[in-house]
């Protein structure tokens, strides 16, 4: 479990803050992460953003590449900031999917977004987890004084989960609580800020090209029912269905991702999370788990929700990893 303090203040809509002493902002997703001035052990997450996630094969960002995606992501976040690029250490950028690591992929986004050369760039694969993992290796990086600086990303264009033991009624009633929380959180705005949008060309079903902007998770279901739930076939099978900083009556709200449902259900059980704390915008269920990207988005949604607290306010992200591994993290946010 790692624990990183958060340092927050105003950030004018469209505009930008400079870095000072009071190190502003508590966002992450994309995530710029410096030195606190106050204590030489604190890593401060800065700022954050991410685009929207897309519908796998069919949504709007289909015919985008990652590059383009994780250009976009790298330049909202620096203009936001008003810092430029030369400042930063070290980029790391968490990838799963991407042939040879995603480096070639990490490198030209990084041009893209006007970075020179002399800033380095390196892709890091925990699976599921490689967005968070990102974000930490650059906290150990500050925090042994290798750079002061740092940009975490993640990017990927596939989705994957896994499931376990639960009743298929217990999944059902979680992915259904995940749709209405997301489709809620969706319509009160609460994604606006920290979505980069993209405008990129997509293909339709008739072959035309056109120009769109993608500002919306795709995955969100307004309509959702049990019912419906009910009527989809398992995807596996045809029957088939972490440890605190802090206690768990500390923690505000937890940000456990909705690989499936069984595996968030158990987790909750399991660990005696009351219900409410868990994901109280929706997960992946709903917004989507691309694999490279999620811990890093997980942040972002996290660090904006405790803000809207205001308040101090704990949080943890967490997350299960391909062949039997589990990551997480713990969020402080010191309020305003």
């Amino acid at each position: 479990m790692h624990r990183l303090k958060l340092i927050s203040g105003h950030l004018c809509p469209g505009g930008s803050a400079e870095f000072n002493r009071d190190l502003r902002r508590a966002e992450c997703g994309s995530a710029a992460a410096t030195r606190s001035r106050n204590s030489p052990d604190d890593v401060v997450v800065v700022h954050g953003r991410r685009t929207a996630i897309g519908r796998a094969k069919r949504g709007t960002l289909k015919d985008t590449t990652p590059d383009e995606l994780l250009s976009a992501v790298m330049t909202a976040v620096l203009t936001d900031v008003g810092l430029s690029p030369d400042r930063l250490g070290d980029v790391c950028v968490g990838n799963v999917l991407q042939p040879g690591a995603g480096a070639l992929m990490a490198r030209v986004a990084h041009f893209l977004s006007g970075f020179p050369e002399s800033v380095p760039v390196y892709t890091v694969n925990r699976q599921c987890s490689s967005g968070l993992q990102a974000l930490l290796n650059l906290a150990g990086s500050i925090r042994s004084r290798s750079v002061d600086l740092g940009l975490a990303c993640g990017i990927t264009s596939e989705n994957v989960a896994e499931r376990f033991g639960v009743s298929r009624e217990k999944q059902d009633a979680f992915a259904l609580s995940s749709q209405q929380k997301a489709a809620r959180a969706q319509s009160l705005g609460r994604f606006d800020q920290e979505i980069v949008p993209v405008t990129t060309r997509f293909v339709d079903a008739d072959g035309k090209q056109l120009q769109v902007t993608v500002s919306r998770d795709e995955g969100v279901r307004p309509g959702t029912t049990l019912e419906g739930l009910a009527k989809l076939r398992p995807a596996f099978t045809p029957d088939g269905s972490t440890t605190a900083g802090l206690t768990v009556a500390d923690i505000d709200v937890f940000e456990i991702n909705e690989a499936f449902a069984s595996q968030a259900v158990y987790c909750v059980e399991k660990l005696g999370i009351p219900v409410e704390k868990v994901n109280p915008n929706g997960g992946a269920i709903a917004l989507g788990h691309p694999l490279g990207c999620t811990g890093a988005r997980q942040v972002v949604t996290l660090l904006n929700e405790l803000r809207r607290r205001g308040r101090r306010a704990f949080g943890v992200v967490s997350m299960c990893i391909g062949t039997g591994m589990g990551a997480a993290a713990v969020f402080e946010y010191p309020g305003p």
